[in-house]
């Protein structure tokens, strides 16, 4: 299972996301990469590019070839290097707005059903990160100097587009990591990924195509707003995009990085699909990029928004990277939409503490966010390599998938298995975790699949063992084994 993009992410740095073709020379590919991301203003003037050894790793090219790629570029004016400092974008490298933007920045749970009354020994759940793995004490050292700094505005009612700190700290971190075409005026501060459905479903017509496998507390808040949800079919390249045809809708809601929750990227001629259906529908797409940061077999996906801003609403929260606790997400919308958005939220910041959003600002721009991220992604990836290797031990008769990124994986069950049966198993012992089943839209028209969704980023560290011996007990029991 360990190839070099797992191993990438076990040297220190910072991500940057980049779309290398394969037919073309390395170091050559890489250059044209990076100055053509400088140019376009992805990476602005100042921005830290990761050290040599951790892009070469996560590239797997060798040192020597994102050394002289870096020189070239140094040669040329693009980057500066200084000891001590790194690497780079030279400050007179005049950045410019993303492609089709004329904007400044601005003006200064899931289906899982609740835990009975007595409390379970292990949480298989999928939906949240390890809670004990919160980063307490940088996220103090960022929240005292935010506090320092904070100028005397930040303490009124709170600009409803969100604290321009963090817009800005966003616009480089997401253009740097995943790819998104962005500056901090099409940036939109909200408390999480329902606060942005909330947000936009008075601007989307009255039908909203979503997956056939989804959560159903996502489908609720659309079909609360009086939107129809027709299910849009899917497979192992994920949504079938030409099933959008037959429907009225002219908004998508999808999750193309990693389809939740059966896993898997949505196929590169599907993406190229979906923003031309898009265009010719005038239609728009939702982006649900719930765990983007965590891959770990395969090359980042990178997002669908960059291939058509106008098209698409990019939306990501800290829930699955930090915690849920820290309720602040964010919407990267076409420029048409910023104040319409703007306008919902009303006149001033109701739900999302600017406190907070000061301190998320100060932590991506230290560094210690990607730090945090690199180390969980390590730690998840072993979570996930233990939960593979004792099921293929002690339950072969199961398959795991859905496991090259993510927090959770998708275990199928034999064909004539009965998956209520496992859960309801499951709880009696102790354990819980959910049946694929629930996530299931009402109106699709796929075959059952008895599979439960095993979420290995909840237990703490210490209970993780436990939790998948009892889990193995409970397979292997059920199943008559």
């Amino acid at each position: 299972m360990e190839n070099d993009w797992a191993n990438s992410s076990a040297i220190g740095g910072i991500d940057l996301h980049l779309d290398l073709t394969p037919s073309e020379g390395k170091r050559a590919g890489l250059t044209r990469e990076l100055r053509a991301a400088i140019r376009s203003g992805r990476l602005g003037p100042g921005t830290r590019l990761p050290p040599s050894r951790a892009l070469a790793a996560d590239l797997a090219m060798a040192r020597n070839t994102v050394s002289e790629a870096y020189a070239e570029l140094v040669a040329e004016g693009w980057l500066v290097a200084r000891q001590g400092s790194g690497t780079r974008v030279a400050q007179r490298s005049a950045a410019s707005a993303p492609s089709g933007s004329s904007l400044a920045p601005a003006a200064v749970p899931p289906r899982s059903p609740a835990l009975p009354p007595s409390r379970p020994r292990y949480n298989l759940l999928q939906g949240s990160a390890d809670a004990a793995s919160f980063p307490r004490t940088d996220w103090l050292r960022s929240a005292r100097r935010a506090l320092s700094a904070a100028p005397n505005d930040a303490f009124g009612p709170g600009d409803p587009q969100g604290r321009v700190e963090l817009r800005r700290a966003l616009t480089d971190y997401l253009a740097r990591a995943r790819g998104v075409r962005v500056d901090p005026g099409r940036v939109v501060v909200c408390s999480g990924f329902g606060h942005a459905l909330e947000l936009l479903s008075g601007l989307l017509g009255d039908v909203v195509a979503v997956e056939e496998y989804g959560l159903q507390y996502h489908r609720g808040l659309l079909r609360s707003a009086g939107l129809d949800t027709p299910a849009l079919p899917i497979d192992g390249g994920g949504a079938r995009i030409e099933a959008l045809r037959s429907t009225d809708a002219r908004t998508v809601l999808l999750t193309p990085a990693h389809q939740f929750p059966t896993g898997g990227p949505l196929r590169p001629e599907r993406r190229v699909a979906l923003v031309d259906w898009a265009a010719e529908a005038d239609g728009l797409i939702l982006e649900d990029d719930y765990d983007g940061e965590f891959r770990y077999d395969r090359q980042p996906v990178g997002a669908v928004q960059c291939l058509d801003p106008e098209r698409v609403v990019y939306l990501g929260t800290t829930s699955k990277s930090l915690s849920p606790a820290v309720r602040i997400g964010w919407l990267v919308v076409p420029e048409r939409l910023v104040r319409p958005v703007v306008d919902v939220k009303g006149d001033r910041e109701l739900r999302t503490s600017v406190l907070e959003q000061l301190t998320l600002a100060d932590y991506l721009e230290s560094g210690g966010y990607d730090r945090h991220v690199r180390r969980m992604r390590r730690r998840y990836r072993d979570r996930r390599d233990r939960l593979v290797a004792v099921l293929r031990e002690y339950v072969p008769q199961v398959r795991v998938s859905g496991i090259a990124a993510g927090l959770h994986a998708v275990v199928d069950l034999p064909p004539d298995a009965d998956e209520a049966q496992v859960v309801a198993e499951a709880e009696r012992a102790g354990l819980t975790l959910d049946g694929l089943a629930g996530y299931r839209h009402p109106d699709s028209t796929a075959s059952l699949r008895p599979a439960v969704v095993v979420g290995y980023g909840t237990p703490p560290e210490h209970a993780y063992p436990g939790a998948l011996e009892l889990l193995c007990r409970i397979l292997r029991r059920s199943l008559g084994r």
